[in-house]
């Protein structure tokens, strides 16, 4: 057996017999009842352990890099409010720019999953190619764009002048760098997606732990100057970060040129662009840049009127923010498996394995997000603490957890579901729902809440609940409706 297939990462899917189109248009004829009985000897153990195998891995992974992203922001909250709202007002505008590449990321993530589904190792190792190719392309374009805008979108992002001149100073500077060393993320966001589809997350987790690792260790070297190197401040957390990336592609290249994790690429051999393979992850990636797109664009919008609020409510709501997305990795990690298995099941025509696994997914990732709602609604005050001790920062970060705690069974839910319709490929549902929720609902609540009522801090985090409220039933409506099913993806 050659080495690739001996390591790749298998599950109960490889043991199921291929359907075809004819017998899964018969099973989407079933009831929803019939449906739910598990086929070919198939068990709750067997695809509980088919989920968990994809998910662990994944949720190491995204917690690790959370409290990274934590401990980055302990750091620079070292240096005072200010220096936490120079990070935070260049965060999103370096997240607009990776949603493009994370999108096409969505793309190959689905396409590689259906080529494995269908046991065309060959093919998924074309599809790799392809994306890097594209990405670099994209990357580059963006990066030269991102870094000759920074300025210009930090203060965009700082709204109506209530930022000093040095925290906008500081973000252009940790932007810029950001743009820099853009490509050495973006390349291996694009590895990670391909691995992933192939049901292989251990290996992303090892070199974004390695970033990780790396990345504390020079911020600790940059920020304040320790062991003779420079003090660097907010631009030294940022130079950090781009070291940490540095490493991550390294191992992450080494894993699909050494042939054994699935994938085996010889980067010396002539290329030549596959326009099917490219028309296949643009049909499912355009859609989800657009879901992202607009999801920044509400975002940017809503972070203004925060902004507006000044340094300290700004510096508050950021700090929330962060522990949020620590509570994302819960949703996201089984996200990955929904992805992946829907992906591989609809691969092999088999829609019945594609509803189990989405379905276990859910409950899986609820019992979690339970016990975080616990963490988060006991303890929300001592973990904001961790970032910055000012009292008014306390004080507001408390009541906001509150919301946070609240929230994790209706995110988790959410982020889940759409993942399982990612690994159909059905992205154009899901950017519609983003459009309607969080460009639209989500920034016009903020007005009304922060504006107009005068809630302040308080009041956009009652508009970010019923954002998620509302954009967890329109997702699941849409998973409930089957409509998912019948998306064609031709590779």
């Amino acid at each position: 057996m050659p080495p690739a297939q001996r390591k790749m990462v298998r599950t109960y899917l490889d043991e199921v017999p291929n359907g075809n189109e004819q017998l899964f248009q018969q099973e989407l004829q079933k009831s929803r009842k019939e449906r739910k009985q598990l086929t070919d000897g198939a068990t709750d153990k067997i695809l509980y352990k088919d989920i968990i195998r994809i998910a662990w891995p994944s949720l190491v992974e995204l917690t690790l890099t959370s409290l990274v992203s934590m401990v980055d922001m302990m750091m620079v909250g070292g240096l005072g409010p200010s220096a936490i709202s120079s990070v935070s007002l260049a965060t999103q505008p370096r997240f607009i720019f990776m949603t493009l590449l994370m999108s096409l990321n969505t793309g190959a993530t689905a396409v590689v999953a259906r080529a494995r589904g269908r046991g065309e190792h060959e093919r998924a190792n074309d599809i790799l190619k392809q994306a890097l190719f594209f990405s670099t392309i994209l990357t580059l374009l963006c990066s030269v764009a991102g870094f000759l805008l920074s300025e210009p979108l930090v203060r965009l992002m700082a709204g109506n002048g209530n930022m000093a001149e040095s925290t906008i100073a500081d973000s252009v500077g940790y932007l810029r760098v950001q743009f820099v060393g853009f490509i050495t993320l973006t390349l291996t966001l694009c590895i990670t997606a391909s691995l992933r589809g192939t049901g292989n997350s251990r290996v992303p987790m090892i070199y974004n732990m390695t970033s990780n690792i790396v990345n504390v260790i020079f911020n600790f070297l940059l920020i304040n100057g320790h062991c003779g190197f420079p003090k660097l401040g907010v631009v030294g957390a940022s130079i950090a970060t781009v070291i940490g990336q540095i490493v991550a592609l390294c191992i992450a290249f080494y894993s699909i040129t050494c042939g054994k994790y699935y994938f085996k690429i010889r980067l010396i051999e002539k290329f030549r662009l596959d326009w099917q393979i490219i028309g296949a992850i643009t049909k499912i990636g355009v859609p989800a840049l657009i879901e992202q797109g607009v999801m920044r664009i509400g975002m940017i919008l809503f972070a203004r009127q925060v902004a507006a609020l000044g340094e300290v409510d700004f510096a508050t709501h950021n700090v929330c923010m962060n522990i949020q997305s620590l509570s994302f990795n819960n949703g996201q990690a089984f996200a990955v498996s929904a992805t992946t298995l829907v992906g591989q099941s609809l691969g092999k025509w088999r829609a019945d394995f594609a509803e189990h696994y989405s379905t276990r997914c859910r409950r899986l990732g609820l019992c979690v997000s339970l016990l975080l709602t616990v963490i988060f609604g006991f303890f929300g005050k001592y973990i904001v603490m961790l970032y910055n001790d000012t009292p008014a920062v306390l004080e507001e970060g408390a009541k906001i957890m509150v919301i946070v705690a609240i929230l994790q069974p209706i995110q988790c839910s959410q982020f889940i579901i759409a993942g399982a319709l990612r690994g159909a490929g059905d992205t154009k549902a899901t950017a519609l729902i983003s459009l309607c929720t969080v460009m639209i609902l989500r920034p016009l609540l903020g007005y009304v809440f922060i504006t107009l009522l005068n809630f302040g801090v308080m009041g956009a985090w009652v508009a970010v609940f019923c954002d998620q409220s509302l954009r967890s039933i329109l997702v699941m409506a849409r998973y409930n409706s089957g409509k998912w099913k019948n998306v064609k993806v031709n590779i």
